[in-house]
């Protein structure tokens, strides 16, 4: 092989990865237009033949150090660069892309809650003017813990919190999953799902309430049920949208309606499950501490409670929504 030749027809490519990479690394990757990053990578791969090509040939040290240069240059902006891209899309999905699609989802997601409400009240009356309906949806050990006893069931939870907390976040979340892939029964798992919950915590609330448990119970409820809750409807209107898509696919085909319905569901789900690890933290750590005041657990669910409908009507900025589909373009 001619050294001098073989050089000189390649400087050129050398020349422009190195121009290219300058200026991502002055001003990252999105200073570049998309054609510019489609040939920064064609770029990167023909150096990189290079480097592999002077390190079997007689070209010299000087050469092949600088080939290493530009290789690793080159390497740290295509794939550490796609990674550094990846982190910024996802941080744009839970930023503005999951309450776009809550609210999206609106009206699935008021059902479900409708749902879980109306069985709520409807088992909370019931319990009163009939005991035995509470035996029937509330486990016997606690009714006799809470009757017998007049003790509420927490206190189990204390002295074991690592693995409470990490068993409450994988029971929420079986829940919730079966609540979206209730939809595949055409919804009819998932409403049997939010009808059951909504029965059994209604019949709760009648049990603390006839035994006069009701405050610190609710005390205990309400920091991790700020979150858990919501997060149960999220799901339940996840499923709802499956159901939807299979019951009344409109002018598309099922498999369309399912396709364009269930992407929807799983933008739920990714938002559902991050809300149920912090809560399952919360129900482990927080809710059952005895040494926190009941009225401060009040406080901070309310506060939880509120900053998540805050978040969840937040709407994406002109400007961001330019950004991000330029990111995606990239």
């Amino acid at each position: 092989m001619n050294v001098q030749r073989w050089i000189a027809r390649r400087e050129t490519s050398w020349k422009q990865l190195d121009a290219l990479l300058t200026r991502a690394e002055k001003r990252g990757l999105r200073s570049l237009t998309a054609q510019e990053i489609h040939q920064l990578a064609s770029l990167y791969r023909s150096v990189s033949g290079d480097l592999a090509r002077a390190r079997t040939q007689s070209v010299g040290n000087l050469v092949v150090q600088d080939l290493q240069r530009l290789v690793t240059r080159g390497y740290t902006q295509v794939y550490q660069g796609s990674r550094r891209q990846e982190w910024r899309s996802l941080w744009q999905f839970y930023r503005w892309g999951f309450p776009a699609t809550v609210q999206e989802c609106a009206g699935y997601i008021a059902l479900a809650t409708a749902m879980f409400v109306v069985a709520g009240l409807v088992s909370w009356w019931y319990a009163w003017v009939d005991p035995n309906f509470m035996n029937v949806i509330v486990p016997d050990e606690i009714v006799q813990q809470v009757r017998d006893r007049g003790e509420l069931w927490m206190g189990s939870i204390i002295g074991i919190e690592p693995f409470a907390s990490s068993s409450i976040m994988i029971n929420n979340i079986r829940v919730a999953m079966s609540a979206i892939a209730g939809g595949i029964t055409a919804g009819l798992l998932t409403t049997y799902i939010m009808l059951l919950n909504g029965c059994m915590i209604g019949a709760i609330g009648t049990l603390v309430g006839q035994n006069n448990l009701a405050f610190p119970f609710w005390a205990f409820v309400f920091p991790h049920g700020s979150l858990e809750l919501p997060a149960i409807f999220l799901a339940g209107g996840a499923g709802l949208l499956i159901g939807r898509a299979l019951l009344f696919p409109g002018r598309d085909r099922r498999i369309d309606a399912l396709k364009h319905y269930g992407l929807k569901a799983i933008r739920l789900l990714y938002g559902v499950i991050p809300l149920l690890v912090i809560a399952g933290i919360i129900e482990g750590f927080f809710s059952p501490n005895p040494a926190v005041p009941d009225l401060a657990k009040y406080i901070v669910g309310v506060g939880l409670f509120a900053t998540l409908m805050w978040y969840l009507q937040q709407k994406q900025p002109h400007d961001s929504s330019r950004l991000a589909d330029r990111e995606l373009v990239s």
